[in-house]
C-alpha cells in the first residue's frame, strides 16, 4: 500500500505552537505506518464560531484552506471543527474524500449506542451543534448539549487549566449521562486534551472528534471510497480564483 498524506484544515490562523497543539490529537489514536497528516490553518476566519455570522464566513476561510488539497498531493482532507465548515463545499470541487468530524462523532455514538448526549466547553457554543443535528436529520437522537461555560482559549486549549476545567466537564458529562445519554461526543477538537480523563471517569463511550476523522480517513482509503457525486455535484461554473481572492483580500485587511 501506497504512503498516504491527509490534510487537516485549521479554522483559525495558528503559529507553529498552536498548530503543534492541535497535532497532538494523533498521540491518542493508533493509525498505520502508511499514514501521514499535516495541518493548514485558514488564513483568517471568524474568532469563536458561535454565530450564523461566524459560520458564513467559518464555510469560505475552510474552503479557500482545502480547495489546493488535491493538487498539492493529499489523498483526503479532515476538517478540525465540529461546525463541519466548508465540508459540503470542498466535496463539490474535490474528487479525494473530504470527513466531517461533527457528522462522523454523531453517527459513532449512534454504532454504539441509541442515544447521545454533546459535551462541550461554552454555552455559545450550542447553537453548532443545533445547526448541524437538524442539517443531519439526529436531532432526536440527542438527549441533550451542555456544558459547563468556560470560555475557549483557541490557541492554548485547555492546557494549564486541566484542575479546573476537567472536573467540571466530568460533573456535566455525568448529567448528560443521568439525562439518558448513552454515549457522548466532546463539542469541540479543542477539548481533546480532556478525552482521556474523561473516557476513564464516564460509564458511557467519550467519542474524540479529530481522531475519529484521522481514522475514518485511513479506513475510507483504504477502502478506495470517497464523496458520492450524486450528493455532491461540481458546480457549472468554478469560481476558485475568486475565493482565494477572497481570503487573501480578507487577510491584508486584518493584518492592518
Amino acid at each position: 500500500m501506497s504512503r498516504k498524506k491527509v490534510l487537516v484544515l485549521v479554522p483559525v490562523p495558528l503559529d507553529e505552537d498552536g498548530l503543534a497543539k492541535r497535532r497532538a490529537q494523533q498521540d491518542s489514536v493508533d493509525l498505520g505506518p502508511d499514514i501521514e497528516f499535516d495541518y493548514r490553518p485558514v488564513k483568517t476566519g471568524p474568532a469563536f464560531y458561535d454565530s450564523y455570522h461566524d459560520f458564513a464566513l467559518a464555510d469560505v476561510a475552510m474552503f479557500e484552506a482545502g480547495l489546493t488539497a488535491e493538487q498539492d498531493g493529499y489523498h483526503a482532507v479532515c476538517i478540525d471543527t465540529m461546525s463541519d465548515s466548508g465540508v459540503n463545499p470542498l466535496r463539490a470541487v474535490l474528487d479525494i474524500p473530504v470527513i466531517a468530524p461533527a457528522k462522523a462523532s454523531y453517527l459513532m455514538c449512534l454504532l454504539l449506542a441509541s442515544r447521545f448526549g454533546v459535551l462541550t466547553q461554552w454555552d455559545r457554543w450550542e447553537i453548532i451543534y443545533r445547526k448541524t443535528l437538524q442539517e443531519y436529520g439526529l436531532a432526536d437522537k440527542c438527549v441533550g448539549i451542555a456544558s459547563p461555560n468556560i470560555p475557549p482559549d483557541p490557541a492554548n486549549l485547555l492546557g494549564g487549566k486541566e484542575e479546573e476545567v476537567f472536573p467540571k466537564l466530568l460533573a456535566v458529562g455525568e448529567q448528560l449521562v443521568a439525562s439518558g445519554a448513552e454515549a457522548l461526543c466532546l463539542g469541540s477538537t479543542t477539548m481533546h486534551e480532556a478525552h482521556g480523563f474523561l473516557a476513564e471517569n464516564l460509564p458511557v463511550p467519550v467519542i474524540n472528534p479529530g481522531p475519529l476523522t484521522y481514522k475514518l480517513a485511513e479506513t475510507v482509503l483504504g477502502l478506495g471510497l470517497t464523496q458520492s457525486r450524486k450528493a455532491y455535484q461540481p458546480p457549472s461554473v468554478f469560481k476558485l480564483e475568486l475565493t482565494h481572492a477572497m481570503m487573501a483580500g480578507g487577510a491584508a485587511f486584518e493584518a492592518e
